[in-house]
Parts: structure tokens; C-alpha cells; sequence
């Protein structure tokens, strides 16, 4: 049977064409850190790489950071908001339910009437992101898409978590993803293990607010009082993360180099996922990446930004001059789920 649908006619490859990141204005050092838990400031640095981070004020919210991180990278590609035809947002920090928050943020950058909608895929958001825009370019569904990656995670920190307390930060980080001319985004290698779900979570949902005010009771159905309940936090196993992100991720990091065709003496640029620095070096040392290769090391100064990590730190690298347009490098973010996601890409 002869199908009736045409064919797409979409680009015949897609390509990172601009980037732009947005910092709140807040800088947080370790110290303000250490007044809410017992550790030191030699403790985590050693521990995360971690010297500041920066947190949202009360103006800054998903939206507006989206909007700057937005505006810059649509300017640097050179376009103007009504040539974006999708908006992909990646956030865990947005808290409405609906409707998604790109569709305020297509609203407000002037993109007119683009297709809009967030995902949710933790710390790996940026590369699944990624990967629907080359998707929609190569297919013709959209000719210009803005990622966009940012979080808030400063109001799902639990302040007196030793654990964790130091560890997140705020932030946009934007990219456009529009046609090439050859190929400039590799094949994305990505997944999941679900059965390691429980180690990186949210401490309880939300639907523990609808819950009967009873105060006292004992049981699994006990009801409590709500001022009794803490505000929902990331928890972690920090040790199991670590050992995951360590020995799993180096080897997701090189399907995607064996994926696109690239070795690592081929590359310019490294940009993991910014959790934390003794993971980014353990994996340049599993890769045997060369001393040349760039390797972005922004979670010192910005934290773990989780979805916003790797176009924050790929902007940095680019307007610092550590990277420079048409470097190749490999991206993989990692983390809540547990996911992935990986490719080899073309600086804008």
C-alpha cells in the first residue's frame, strides 16, 4: 500500500546558531552556606569544586531569567523572536502544573504563535532539549527552536541538608537551534535507569499540602498538621550519584564520540553537566581527553544549575574566549531519574 502523506521537507542539518545565559545578581559564597550547616568552606570545595553560587531574588523568577537567557541567544543568532517557531523549555522548578511555562516566555520574548511546551528531564533537560529542536529542524516542523534550560533551585534547597545544602544554584542558560549547511549536532546517545530513581528526589510531592489538617496519629495514614511539613527539598545518595555519574557517564560520553565519529584528540571543548568538579575531572581522566581540550569547569563559580548547567557554562566558555565559534565539543548532562543524554556538537 502507497502512503498518502508527503514527505517532511525540513533542513538537511541543524546547528546551535546563538547562546546567552542569564546569572541571577545574588552571588551566595560558601560561608552564608556554613551558617545553616556544620561543615567548612575547605570541606566543600574539596567535596564539590563549589566556591559560590548564585540564587534568585524575588524578581527573578523561571520566567523572567528565561526571558534575558532568551533575548541574548535569539540576538546572537542573529534572528528575530517572530523566526522562533518552538519554544523548549527544560525546568523542575516551574511550580504550576499548567499551563507550561514556555508559553509565557514565547509570549513575552515576541515570538508570536510558536509551538510551546517544558519537559522534565533533570539535570539531562538541556541534551533531551536539544535533540526535539535538531528533530523539528530536520523535519520541517520549525525552522528556528529556542532551548532553553533553567531552574530555581535554590526554593527546592533544604538548608540544612549537609549533603546537599551547598550544592544548588540558579540560572537560564538559552540556545537557537536552527538549519545547517553539514553536520553540526551529532547523534544523541540518551536513556534512562529507573531503577536508581529513588537516588536523586524530590523529599515528597506536592499533594502532601492536600492532606486533612489532623494533628498527632500513628500509622502510614497518619495525618499531620500542615505547619508540620517541611517545604519539599532535592534529596541525593551522594556516594551512589557519584559512582554512577563517575564509571557510567564516562562510558554514555564516549558512545557519543564513537556516534558522531569523533575521537577524543578530535575534540576542542569539553562541557559536562556542572554537579561537580571531582566528577568532570574523573571523567576527563576515563577519556584520556588531551591536555588541549577545553574543559568547562563553571560549577565553581554558579553551582549546579541542574537543566540551565550546560548552555550557562557553554556561554561562559564562548564570552571569555576559552572556546571560540566552530569548536567541536561534547556535551552530557546526567542526573534525577536516573538520565542521560549526550552528543557532539558545533559551537555557535
Amino acid at each position: 500500500m502507497t502512503s498518502k502523506i508527503k514527505p517532511a521537507k525540513g533542513a538537511a542539518y541543524a546547528r546551535i546558531m546563538g547562546v546567552g545565559g542569564y546569572r541571577p545578581t545574588r552571588v551566595v559564597p560558601n560561608e552564608e552556606i556554613l551558617k545553616h550547616i556544620d561543615s567548612s568552606d575547605e570541606w566543600i570545595r574539596s567535596r564539590s569544586g563549589i566556591a559560590t553560587r548564585h540564587w534568585a531574588g524575588p524578581d527573578e523568577t523561571v520566567a523572567a531569567m528565561s526571558v534575558e537567557a532568551a533575548g541574548k541567544a535569539i540576538a546572537d543568532a542573529g534572528i528575530t523572536p517572530e523566526q522562533v517557531g518552538a519554544v523548549v523549555v527544560s525546568t523542575v522548578s516551574h511550580f504550576k502544573q499548567t499551563p507550561a511555562i514556555a508559553t509565557e516566555i514565547a509570549h513575552k520574548i515576541g515570538a508570536g504563535k510558536p509551538a510551546a511546551f517544558d519537559i522534565s528531564a533533570g539535570c539531562a533537560g538541556f541534551g533531551y532539549g536539544l535533540t526535539l529542536a535538531k528533530g523539528m529542524i530536520t523535519d520541517g516542523s520549525a525552522e528556528y527552536v529556542l532551548v532553553i534550560g533553567v531552574e530555581r533551585l535554590s526554593d527546592l534547597t533544604d538548608l540544612e541538608d549537609r549533603a546537599t545544602a551547598f550544592l544548588f544554584g540558579d540560572g537560564a542558560g538559552a540556545v537557537v537551534v536552527g538549519p545547517g549547511k553539514e553536520p553540526a549536532i551529532g547523534p544523541t546517545v540518551w536513556g534512562s535507569e529507573g531503577d536508581k530513581a529513588e537516588t536523586i528526589k524530590q523529599t515528597f510531592g506536592w499533594d502532601v499540602y492536600r492532606r486533612t489538617p489532623v494533628p498527632g496519629g500513628d500509622g502510614p495514614d497518619a495525618r499531620v498538621a500542615l505547619d508540620e511539613i517541611r517545604y519539599p527539598a532535592i534529596t541525593q545518595e551522594g556516594q551512589a550519584v557519584f559512582r554512577w555519574a563517575v564509571f557510567e557517564m564516562a562510558k554514555v560520553a564516549q558512545q557519543a564520540l564513537d556516534a558522531a565519529g569523533v575521537s577524543p584528540e578530535d575534540l576542542d571543548v569539553f562541557i559536562p553537566h556542572q554537579a561537580n568538579m571531582r566528577i568532570i575531572d574523573s571523567m576527563v581522566k576515563t577519556l584520556k581527553l588531551p591536555e588541549s581540550v577545553t574543559v568547562a569547569r563553571d560549577v565553581e563559580t554558579t553551582g549546579n544549575t541542574s537543566a540551565a548547567s550546560i548552555p550557562l557554562a557553554m556561554e561562559r566558555l564562548l564570552a571569555t574566549g576559552q572556546a571560540k565559534s566552530g569548536d567541536t565539543a561534547l556535551v552530557i548532562g546526567f542526573g534525577a531519574g536516573l538520565v542521560y543524554a549526550a552528543t557532539v556538537v558545533t559551537l555557535p
